[in-house]
This record gives structure tokens, sequence and C-alpha cells, in this order.
């Protein structure tokens, strides 16, 4: 009876092991340089959440703006070069003069670069708080600088970038409502792109605002 017992227990173990070792084996291991593709609301589920620590921030620790591909232009002029509405004069090695803009933050035309500011979508000190804090010189300069995906940085107007300042979105969301839904969910892309953290502020305001949007793909390519 003994015996009969062990062989019986035995294959039900076998038997609990097979679905873990296939999932095992069918799990994915993701690295930089893989495109992912998850519906944002999962994909909002899937950023790990850590309490924010801002201790040892220095703006100065994230260098900007480069001229990555030395063509005279650095990330700043690369961006609204980018973006512009109507193309500007561009002189010299860089200089940018007339062309126009649009500001989605704000829902606002601008003439002139001079009126706007290049936002990083995950402010500088943000993405300190989130995991930066632990990167090296070069990968906090790449994020900086990051031209790779266009949701990272974004010509806005001066006047709505500086009232976001390092706010995250439980504390500040753009003026122009229509444009909150494509704020969060770039948002979400950017921090899993560059595999940051959210707190638990952050990661209610932004289930909030994606209960009333559309669950849409968000398509990445992992930075780290």
């Amino acid at each position: 009876m003994r015996v009969a017992r062990s062989a019986l227990t035995a294959a039900v173990f076998a038997v609990l092991l097979i679905p873990l070792n296939a999932h095992a084996a069918s799990a994915v291991v993701q690295a930089p340089g893989d495109t992912i593709t998850t519906p944002v609301r999962e994909a909002l589920a899937q950023l790990p959440v850590r309490t924010e620590d801002r201790t040892g921030y220095q703006r100065t620790l994230f260098k900007h703006w480069v001229d990555a591909d030395k063509d005279g232009c650095n990330t700043r002029a690369e961006v609204l070069l980018e973006e512009a509405v109507i193309a500007p004069d561009r002189t010299g090695t860089c200089t940018l003069t007339g062309g126009e803009w649009y500001s989605p933050y704000d829902d606002r035309t601008i003439e002139g670069p001079r009126g706007l500011d290049i936002d990083h979508l995950v402010p500088l000190a943000e993405a300190w708080d989130s995991g930066a804090s632990a990167w090296s010189p070069a990968e906090r300069e790449a994020y900086a600088n990051d031209l790779e995906d266009g949701r990272a940085l974004i010509a806005v107007s001066a006047t709505s970038n500086r009232s976001k300042a390092d706010q995250d979105p439980s504390t500040w969301l753009p003026t122009a409502v229509g444009y909150r839904c494509t704020y969060v969910t770039d948002w979400v892309a950017d921090k899993t792109r560059w595999g940051l953290t959210i707190d638990d502020a952050e990661q209610a305001a932004l289930g909030d605002v994606l209960e009333d949007c559309p669950n849409v793909p968000v398509t990445v390519t992992l930075a780290r």
C-alpha cells in the first residue's frame, strides 16, 4: 500500500511539473533592442511600483542637448525640425528662424522657435526618481537625447512646459483635455521603453485617465 501511494504521489507531482516547465520554456526574456506591443492598460499594470527618491539629483547629470550625429544640429534643433508644421529657415551651422509649431499640451500654434521648449515627456528629475539614479552617465545622456522614439521629446509652448516642470500625471496633466489620453499613453510607453518605475499616486492617476481612453496597443523598442 505504501509503495502504491508513493508511486501515485510521484505521478501527481510529475503532472504538476509539466505546465510549470512548459511555461518556463515558453517565457520570453526581453532585452534592450527588443520591440514589444502591449495594450496600454496592461503595459501600465506591468510597470513596477516603487517609492520615488530624488536624493542626489542634479539636472547636469543628464548631459543634453548633444549633436549625436555630428550634423551641426543638436537634439533641441532636431526635434524642432522634425515637428515643425511650417519648416523654419536654417542658416549657419544650425540657426533656426521663422517656422510654425503646434503645442498639443495647450492647443496653441507657436510662431518661431523662441516661444518653444523641448519637453522630456517623462522629466529628467522624474526619471531619476524612477530608476535613472542607478544608470551610467552614458545611459542618462541617451535618455536625455532620445530621438529614436518620437514620444520621448516634444516641442511645446514654453508656458506649458514650465507649468509642468518636473511633475508626473498625479499632479499635472495637459490643459488641452482632448490630448490627455495621448499624453498618459505616451507616458506609459516611455517608462516601459526605459524600464522606469512608477509610484502609487502616479499609478492611480494614469489608471484614472486611461479608464476613459481606448485601450490602444503600445509598441516600444526597449532601450534598457
